[in-house]
């Protein structure tokens, strides 16, 4: 049994009415009641938090009720779980009664049972959030912390409180989470803790892909993604959970000779993209711009190592991607899946920076053109400095050029002059095929730079493509 007296004597001056509050209910109630997890840990870290977790020796349903009864808000019971919520002043406040849990090997569902708060501190996760502020009038605010976590804060060490192979095969999530907590701290995860994480990796295949992508996100969130996308391949779980980002790496040889190293470039274009870009789905860009690399490989002992149309291959593996991950597959897979497809396109304007190849890439990318050249920018990751001055100096040329031509013949998300309702009316044709062929012509004709992105230029071209269509204009 852990001795919890030895807790270091440290107390905080939790000011919030909110803990006030549950400190009398609590002690109306006679029951014991506790600050405990996150919102301890970054107390600590000196980390601004809104969501605040309460165990109560008791039921924590009725506690929120009582709470919020007070406070004059309403409070969200979750029955099936035990647990209750309410949100006060920019606050999320969770309750929930002490407990104990344990996972069957093959279920995802815990088994439950009331337990004391010592109880409830060994079901956490790890020693930073096994800590606890009491909110019991005679100790109020005084620190239990009986797994060490606070030095562990000192230390920047992610473990767990009891034996890592039952932390993790209780519940599998943990093991990601480790990882989350390590990129969002930037802390080590303890190395005992990290060997379970590789022994129980195929554990988390009981877990929902719900539960684990929202764990992706936070690590994709964080400040430096790379710290979790590495530990993610290095414990084997990243072949499990992602395999298409896991096949990046590894460097094979033929005939004497290696291509780049895939998966550590990925890394750091996720890192260069993260550093100056909070957008998400561009960071998940960065992370799958490559993925069409390993189908593609080809080596030739001429040319040697090739990865020919990874860009359009790896963009047709983007829906099936999010597919899997239960990403929404709305606009942000489009934009996502858009952004792998044309991530060469800047790059190869470089050797020619024609007018005509800039206003296809406008029109390509519309919108999304300013996060498609921070991609690219983000893509130029040799370890030459010369190599990356040169390309940047290039790619800088290939920036203002978009710069003039956007300025000069607005292509950027325009549409052709002509519409096909325009077209229709003029030559009193329903939809078909002729009124595609006209607009695609008046467009292309745009693109290439043979006219203006003009109304009478498009008309005047409208009328010699019908021509040779053998079409003619409704009362002539």
């Amino acid at each position: 049994m852990k001795n919890y007296s030895k807790s270091p004597v440290i107390k905080a001056p939790l000011r919030s009415r909110i803990f006030r509050i549950v400190s009398q209910q609590a002690a109306l109630k006679n029951v014991r009641a506790f600050v405990i997890g996150g919102y301890v840990r970054d107390y600590f870290l000196k980390r601004r938090t809104t969501d605040i977790d309460i165990v109560v020796e008791g039921n924590g349903m009725d506690m929120a009720l009582a709470v919020a009864s007070v406070l004059k808000v309403n409070a969200t019971l979750f029955k099936n779980f035990g647990t209750a919520m309410l949100r006060y002043r920019g606050l999320e406040i969770e309750f929930v009664g002490a407990r104990k849990e344990s996972y069957r090997s093959d279920s995802r569902n815990p088994v439950v049972e009331n337990g004391t708060v010592e109880d409830d501190r060994e079901r956490r996760d790890f020693t930073i959030n096994a800590m606890a502020f009491s909110l019991q009038e005679e100790d109020y605010g005084t620190l239990t912390d009986p797994f060490n976590g606070l030095e562990d804060i000192r230390n920047k060490i992610i473990r767990t409180p009891l034996d890592p192979d039952s932390t993790f095969s209780d519940d599998p999530l943990r093991m990601i989470r480790a990882i989350r907590f390590a990129a969002q701290l930037e802390f080590t995860i303890d190395k005992d803790s990290f060997a379970s994480i590789s022994k129980n990796a195929e554990r988390i295949n009981i877990v929902s892909q719900e539960r684990i992508t929202a764990e992706l996100q936070k690590i994709m969130a964080s400040r430096k993604p790379s710290i979790g996308f590495n530990l993610l391949e290095e414990s084997g779980l990243l072949s499990i959970i992602l395999p298409q980002v896991a096949m990046l790496r590894g460097v094979e040889t033929m005939e004497g000779k290696g291509h780049k190293e895939i998966f550590s470039h990925t890394m750091q274009v996720l890192d260069n993209v993260a550093a100056v870009s909070d957008n998400i789905w561009l960071r998940w860009a960065a992370l799958l711009h490559d993925v069409g690399k390993p189908p593609t490989k080809h080596f030739d002992k001429d040319t040697g190592w090739t990865f020919y149309g990874h860009d359009f291959v790896g963009s047709k593996m983007i829906p099936a991607i999010f597919r899997n991950l239960r990403l929404p597959l709305g606009e942000e897979m489009k934009y996502v899946r858009k952004l792998v497809q044309l991530h060469l396109r800047p790059i190869a304007l470089v050797n020619e920076v024609s007018d005509s190849g800039v206003r296809r890439l406008l029109y390509d990318a519309g919108e999304n053109i300013d996060d498609l050249m921070l991609l690219c920018r983000a893509d130029i990751t040799s370890k030459n400095p010369q190599i990356v001055k040169r390309h940047l100096t290039n790619f800088e040329l290939v920036s203002k050029k978009l710069i003039e031509v956007e300025e000069k013949d607005a292509i950027r998300n325009f549409q052709p002059p002509i519409s096909g309702e325009i077209i229709m009316k003029t030559y009193g044709l329903p939809p078909c095929r002729e009124v595609g062929m006209i607009k695609d012509f008046i467009k292309e004709a745009i693109l290439d730079g043979q006219i203006g992105n003009n109304y009478d230029e498009a008309l005047a071209l409208m009328k010699q493509r019908a021509a040779e269509l053998g079409l003619s204009e409704v009362g002539a």
